[in-house]
């Protein structure tokens, strides 16, 4: 009987993904968990890997479509074998879950010694439901039984992390007890931007211009900018601030850091002092809703990163008021990394209550950026160069001197904030970067 390759969750709240490439074709052989083709979701790219070893029977999306979670992608079985069509009825089936987990013989005999035994007294089975392919792949890899697996993703479904931290508890418990393992915070929900029509074009004349077809990412981007312009009511505020003590600073610090393998950036201090600010203004970590104001306890920085001409992606560092600024430097290292690489997981772009962009690094002064919905505001870093400016000193008055200065921007919802708290929080940030010690 053919198997069906079914669209996965790939992460909270993600009901469906866009196809952006098959890496197989229609009569390509396929091992269990090889990649078969690629989607997009959140501008996310991820491989979907076969839950079977056999023949691409048939695909039934194609490339650039929007597929549903559940909804069948492709029917994988052996050469010859017929697909069921349509109200043809089929052998019962779980509920979609990708790819279907089995539990593995040597995981079911793996408390073998007293240790081992508590780890699987505190892990009782249970039934899977969704998963993704890349817990399925960890999985088959490490011979994980998932029905031992606790699972914090909503509905209970295992998530990579829940993965990861069963792996560890597992290898610990070869030598000693496990610790407590911590439940991980449920994310903020996020609603799922409504798309935007675009408005008609008045074409030039034939051969006056070529086509460039969009991405899946660009598409994104473009739909989300503009709800984010429909919906909020943009307003800007902009102040200088002296990088002096922080240029000190981070000179003072690099070598320390880099000993410790993290890249001090500048993008660190300035996550750090948003973190200041809106534990001193909540409001601005926020979102509209019609019942009300929702004001967040999470404090989730999200963090453009360019991905050159496919655009800029937001990962998000998740309760960065936790963070050191080291703590905070190393998940920045990591993240825009893998952004870069295309290696982020969908969840990791989720959650977000306040957005940092650096335009600078381009060496643009100010700018003033569009919010990333469902947040409120969002700050415009601009590119931090030596230029005179007037300081004035008890003894000697006024004068000119040599600062390392740049623009910072507040871009806010002026349904949730007036001018007076989008400026003093913007001063807030200011202030904190500029007696930095």
């Amino acid at each position: 009987m053919p198997t069906k390759l079914l669209m996965p969750l790939l992460g909270e709240a993600v009901t469906d993904a866009t196809v952006t490439k098959w890496i197989k074709s229609i009569g390509d052989k396929v091992e269990e968990y090889e990649p078969v083709l690629e989607v997009n979701t959140d501008k996310v790219d991820t491989e979907i890997p076969s839950p079977t070893s056999g023949m691409i029977l048939a695909e039934l999306a194609k490339e650039g479509d929007v597929v549903k979670v559940g909804a069948i992608l492709a029917w994988i079985g052996q050469e010859g074998e017929a697909i069921p069509q349509e109200g043809e009825p089929e052998e019962p089936a779980a509920a979609p879950a990708y790819p279907q987990a089995e539990a593995a013989p040597q995981a079911a005999q793996i408390a073998t010694t007293p240790a081992q035994s508590k780890l699987s007294q505190a892990t009782a089975p249970r039934e899977i439901g969704f998963i993704s392919p890349v817990v399925a792949k960890i999985a088959a890899e490490q011979n994980v039984d998932l029905s031992m697996v606790p699972g914090t993703g909503m509905g209970g479904r295992i998530t990579k992390k829940d993965i990861e931290r069963y792996l560890e508890t597992r290898e610990q418990a070869l030598a000693a007890p496990p610790p407590t393992a911590q439940p991980t915070p449920t994310p903020v929900p996020q609603p799922t931007p409504a798309p935007v029509a675009a408005a008609p074009l008045i074409a030039p004349q034939a051969g006056a211009y070529t086509i460039r077809q969009q991405t899946a990412i660009r598409k994104a981007i473009a739909e989300h900018m503009a709800l984010s312009k429909s919906v909020a009511p943009h307003v800007s505020t902009i102040m200088e601030v002296d990088m002096s003590r922080v240029a000190a600073h981070r000179t003072a610090n690099k070598e320390t850091f880099a000993a410790q393998g993290v890249n001090l950036t500048y993008t660190a201090y300035f996550v750090v002092a948003s973190v200041a600010a809106l534990e001193a203004y909540p409001l601005v970590n926020s979102s509209w809703s019609e019942e009300g104001v929702r004001i967040f306890n999470a404090i989730n920085i999200g963090m453009a990163v360019s991905m050159g001409e496919d655009g800029l992606i937001v990962p998000v560092i998740r309760n960065a008021d936790n963070l050191s600024l080291l703590g905070v430097a190393r998940i920045v290292n990591d993240l825009a990394n893998r952004a870069r690489a295309k290696k982020l997981q969908p969840d990791e772009v989720k959650g977000g209550t306040f957005t940092i962009t650096n335009h600078g690094v381009t060496g643009s002064l100010f700018a003033t950026p569009i919010i990333n919905q469902p947040q409120c505001a969002i700050l415009g870093v601009g590119v931090i160069q030596k230029r005179p400016v007037v300081i004035s000193d008890a003894n000697w008055g006024d004068m000119l001197a040599i600062r390392t200065m740049m623009y910072l921007s507040l871009t806010f919802d002026h349904r949730i904030i007036d001018g007076a708290i989008a400026d003093t929080f913007l001063a807030k940030v200011v202030e904190t970067l500029r007696d930095w010690s």
